[in-house]
């Protein structure tokens, strides 16, 4: 049985709404618990709200993972993308992940407004 897994977003970002809609809409077992940081800090998090916001960030099983890895963490939490968060184990494959990540984060101000 896989442990539980909670995810913390931008809200106030469109494109990162558009993301966790699709994770929503992928994660038909509601194996993970989606909490929207926009509109305030979640009290259960142990991660400031400024950090929430500059990076992606997961818990699994009381573990918090940010950037790839957190990615890695909801993947696995939904049987389509399984198999991709499993390889992101590989700490080859998840440091070419954080790399893209990294490269993903200088752009994302720039994307954010096509999807607005």
């Amino acid at each position: 049985m896989s442990q539980p897994v909670k995810v913390w977003f931008d809200g106030a970002c469109p494109l990162c709404r558009r993301e966790i809609a699709l994770m929503r809409r992928l994660d038909k077992r509601g194996a993970i618990t989606f909490v929207d940081v926009a509109d305030g800090a979640d009290p259960s998090c142990p991660i400031d709200r400024a950090a929430l916001l500059a990076r992606f960030h997961a818990e699994e099983g009381g573990v918090v993972h940010n950037g790839a890895a957190a990615f890695a963490v909801m993947w696995r939490a939904i049987p389509l993308l399984r198999p991709i968060g499993l390889a992101a184990r590989n700490g080859t494959v998840l440091r070419l992940l954080e790399a893209a990540y990294l490269q993903f984060l200088k752009v994302r101000p720039r994307l954010q407004r096509f999807f607005s």
